[in-house]
């Protein structure tokens, strides 16, 4: 197992004492990130992933992890055990040839519910049983398998700022149980409120584009989508060309109401609960001359007021899962790999 360290500052303090600093000051309403936050350590829990996207945890410790296949119908989710070791989980998931942009979307993120496996994969959304399946068990055939045509649905809908496009990318439960869905490619979020029943919560506006390449404004591209105990809160990427300091937080209410929640970040992809300090957003990269840079993305706590960086030099990373509020899982699409940040 490969590990290295990344410091987010030269004072090391115990986490007790940081989080009673950050509880604190929130209670004092001053709403800062603390400027000393203790050391993050992280390790390469698997390698050899393949186009690695979203992850879940189950409750035997096993990390199941979308790959996206190449348009041939060969997406996969494999599950990583504790101990590092790579199964393949379900095989033959939808992986297309996006009509709009022509990029490769096969499984991009799922979630695990009372043994219950929802993954979004292509346009579709598959509901797996898989309480029963062990890692090294024979891998589900999805082939076989009925799923849920988001797409249909989202391309003959009469959305405002949607150039007919459609990527169903994220989901999360709500508080009453239902699904709720970021679609990146309508710039929405969709509301699953049983089977093949979709309706749209809200739509994502435009936002302005401060760089003089492209248009005067740009997509927002929703990502990542967590229910905080009272309003969602979405991530968004942006679209091309993806300038730095452009990426926002929206928060939407249960009735479909639309604010931002946080603004300043950059091309978000993953947000995860964190704790008293914050919000963990995960920061895909930075854009340049020829594309997204390696080595340039990042682990930032976002409170809704202040925005400190926890950990950078990450390589295009995709998905963020907590495990607890001291330890997350992160896939790094540029390297193929799995990683575990923590505090000890």
């Amino acid at each position: 197992m490969k590990t290295f360290l990344q410091s987010a500052s030269r004072l090391q303090l115990p986490w007790l004492y940081v989080t009673c600093i950050a509880l604190l000051s929130f209670s004092l309403g001053c709403n800062k990130v603390p400027d000393n936050l203790p050391t993050l350590h992280i390790t390469t829990v698997a390698s050899g992933l393949v186009s690695p996207m979203g992850l879940e945890t189950d409750a035997g410790g096993n990390i199941w992890i979308c790959e996206t296949g190449t348009a041939a119908h060969d997406g996969k989710v494999v599950v990583v055990t504790p101990s590092g070791e790579v199964y393949d989980a379900i095989v033959n998931l939808a992986s297309i040839n996006n009509a709009v942009s022509g990029e490769v979307e096969g499984p991009a993120h799922l979630l695990l519910d009372k043994g219950v496996l929802h993954v979004l994969a292509g346009n579709y959304l598959y509901n797996i049983n898989v309480s029963n399946f062990k890692p090294g068990d024979t891998p589900i055939d999805a082939s076989t398998l009925p799923y849920e045509d988001i797409g249909s649905f989202v391309l003959s809908y009469p959305f405002v700022n949607n150039a007919h496009d459609t990527h169903p990318y994220n989901l999360t439960k709500g508080p009453e149980g239902d699904l709720y869905i970021a679609d990146a490619g309508a710039n929405a979020v969709l509301h699953r409120k049983g089977a093949n029943q979709y309706t749209v919560l809200a739509e994502l506006p435009n936002v302005a584009n401060p760089t003089p390449i492209g248009s005067p404004e740009i997509q927002c591209v929703p990502t990542g989508i967590m229910y905080d105990g009272r309003d969602f809160l979405v991530t968004t990427l942006t679209g091309f060309p993806f300038p730095t300091g452009s990426a926002l937080i929206y928060k939407i209410s249960m009735s479909g109401s639309v604010s931002v929640y946080q603004d300043g970040l950059t091309t978000l992809v993953d947000i995860a609960e964190g704790h008293s300090l914050g919000h963990l957003v995960l920061q895909h990269a930075t854009f340049g001359l020829k594309g997204f840079e390696p080595n340039s993305g990042a682990l930032v706590w976002a409170n809704g007021k202040t925005i400190r960086q926890l950990a950078g030099g990450l390589n295009i990373p995709v998905g963020l899962k907590q495990v607890n509020i001291r330890t997350w899982y992160i896939t790094s699409l540029g390297d193929g790999t799995l990683l575990k940040a923590a505090y000890y």
